[in-house]
């Protein structure tokens, strides 16, 4: 996936301010099934948030494999909460349409 302009970062962000988060990382870290729900969840939404309940020093680390595992972008991150991205391949169910500055 290509890289977010800031400012489509910004607009992304201003949408997930309504949004609780759809998964939470707790004890058993970044497990393949943690992983799997991030994916169905970005299939679902294109915009997720995610709570850090434990291992919140490494979640730069961790914001960092997600990335790299779900092919998604981190669209922002703030706190406990990080913000990810991936737009849905299929023009039809594409959600969220990002802005673009000219």
């Amino acid at each position: 996936m290509q890289a977010l302009t800031g400012f489509q970062k910004r607009h992304l962000r201003a949408l997930a301010n309504t949004l609780n988060p759809v998964v939470y990382i707790g004890k058993s870290g970044l497990s393949d099934a943690v992983l799997h729900s991030i994916d169905e969840a970005l299939a679902d939404h294109e915009l997720i948030k995610i709570k850090y309940l434990e291992f919140k020093e490494e979640r730069k680390t961790l914001n960092e494999q997600i990335v790299e595992k779900c092919a998604c972008v981190l669209a922002g991150s703030v706190g406990h909460t990080a913000l990810f991205y991936r737009q849905n391949p299929d023009a039809q169910k594409q959600k969220i349409k990002l802005p673009v500055k000219n």
